[in-house]
């Protein structure tokens, strides 16, 4: 049955990090969106992290359901870790686009820069996506649908500034990009619901920790840019959603599972050229570092009591959660861990697995989140023990540009570097995701981020919507006693 009215368009504005605690004087424009409109805390799912929490906002449900279980995990068939994959199709459930295409006749979504964004059935997507030619080399490019939507988008407003989404050079670049490409691609295509992605208050926070006081000018440029999309949506007549995905809280310090489980005799390595790689296939139990959470796999039933044990008593470790405790958290999946290990506050999990610099792998020391078995914050620095950095990225271009096979050897391996991470639930308020909206809609003082899709629903149909089909309580983010 389709909705009796049609409503305005809404642009549902993802701004990763903000939290109640950054609003101020830093931020004037959503501080006017706040006044003028509502706002609610969101409880996250567990684990805070991108990929699941994005997932939970499009199906309304958890990650024992959806099973994006974090940013990247285990697949056991294949023995290999992959992080930061973009089929659509990983996403197990209903996604909220596919009720309203099915409610509302020509309904019209468009998911910019969204996690898992390829194959979508959306009515347009762009997301990064580079190419790599035969001969090694990386080259930055996009992905989109319509095929040549993006070359179209770019021809108007320049090229996506791909060094500036993530690495040493992330900033303020692309997600003014990205601005950009909304207002191109909303003009272009019309949606109804339009899914912007802007990542900038994300780098800050873990380069300095939310506390810093060169934060208010990480904010003051994020307010910016989403300044000029809730002006953009006021000229268009169209509402506006304003979320994030989690807050970021201080941290001092990593804890290396990896290399506790290698000097079990758990974990096993393979010699590759000059250095060593996490052979997990090999490994009687490796850790999947993602931030504040990783998930432990082991080959053995019998080896589980054994690792547990071996984790609680790390320090920096605040829970181990073996399978039956998973359920109460909704992440037991078969995507996730025998166990899952939650980071004390002021702590973060590495990936690192050698115990001697000197045989870290290659990749370790470059922007690579494909290749390496965990997330690396570490790629967001330069290695300050290079002398001359900018000299040394020059040279690189160079080889590039000749057509030379080059190293980007940058990154330093100092966790000590990272001021800030996530993962775990919060632990106030004020460190809690948000959702910010000027739509007609009421909201309670504090809501499940999987109930954001039942929200999005009753907008453009003006009533509650009930999937009689798929009848279920929606999980929230906090685990049951």
């Amino acid at each position: 049955m389709a909705a009796e009215a049609p409503r305005p368009p809404l642009l549902l504005i993802n701004v990763v990090g903000l939290t109640p605690g950054l609003l101020g004087a830093a931020t004037p424009r959503i501080n006017q969106l706040l006044h003028g409109g509502q706002m609610t805390r969101l409880q996250p799912v567990f684990p805070a992290v991108t990929s699941t929490v994005q997932a939970s906002i499009l199906t309304g449900s958890a990650p024992s359901e959806h099973g994006i279980v974090g940013n990247g995990w285990y697949f056991r068939d294949q023995a290999e870790v992959r992080f930061w994959l973009q089929p659509n199709g990983l996403i197990q459930g209903e996604k909220v686009w596919q009720v309203l295409q099915r409610e509302i006749p020509g309904f019209r979504c468009s998911q910019l820069f969204w996690w898992f964004n390829m194959y979508a059935e959306v009515s347009a997507a762009i997301t990064p996506r580079p190419h790599y030619p035969a001969d090694g080399r990386k080259v930055f490019g996009l992905y989109s649908d319509p095929p040549g939507l993006h070359e179209a988008i770019e021809q108007q407003i320049g090229e996506f500034p791909f060094h500036g989404f993530w690495g040493p050079a992330a900033g303020i670049a692309s997600s003014r990009w990205i601005v950009d490409c909304a207002m191109a691609e909303f003009q272009i295509n019309r949606p109804d619901l339009q899914l912007v992605y802007l990542p900038h208050l994300d780098y800050g926070l873990q380069r300095l920790g939310p506390e810093h006081p060169a934060m208010a000018d990480e904010l003051r440029a994020i307010d910016h840019e989403v300044g000029r999309l809730l002006d953009f949506a006021e000229q268009q007549g169209a509402s506006v959603m304003l979320l994030s995905e989690y807050g970021i809280e201080p941290v001092q310090q990593s804890v290396s599972l990896n290399r506790l489980l290698r000097s079990e005799g758990l974990l096993q390595v393979r010699q590759s050229l000059s250095w060593e790689l996490l052979d997990p296939g090999a490994s009687a139990a490796f850790a999947v570092a993602d931030h504040q959470v990783a998930h432990i796999y082991i080959r053995r039933a019998q080896d589980v009591a054994r690792v547990k044990a071996l984790l609680q008593r790390q320090p920096g470790v605040e829970q181990v959660l073996d399978k039956t405790e998973q359920r109460a958290w909704h992440l037991d999946h078969p995507r996730s861990g025998e166990l899952v290990v939650v980071a004390a506050a002021g702590y973060w999990f590495d990936y690192y697995y050698w115990l001697d610099d000197r045989k870290a792998p290659d990749f370790a020391r470059t922007v690579d989140i494909h290749r390496k078995p965990g997330y690396d914050p570490l790629e967001m620095f330069i290695d300050p023990a290079i002398r001359w950095p900018k000299l040394k990225i020059a040279r690189r271009l160079l080889q590039k540009k000749l057509g030379f096979r080059y190293y980007m050897d940058l990154i330093p391996l100092d966790t000590r570097m990272v001021r800030g991470s996530h993962g775990r639930l919060p632990d106030s308020p004020q460190s809690s995701p948000l959702l910010i909206t000027n739509c007609d809609l009421a909201l309670p003082e504090q809501l499940p981020v999987t109930a954001v899709k039942q929200l999005l629903l009753q907008y453009f149909l003006g009533r509650p919507y009930h999937d009689k089909a798929n009848a279920k309580e929606l999980p929230c983010g906090e685990p049951s006693p």
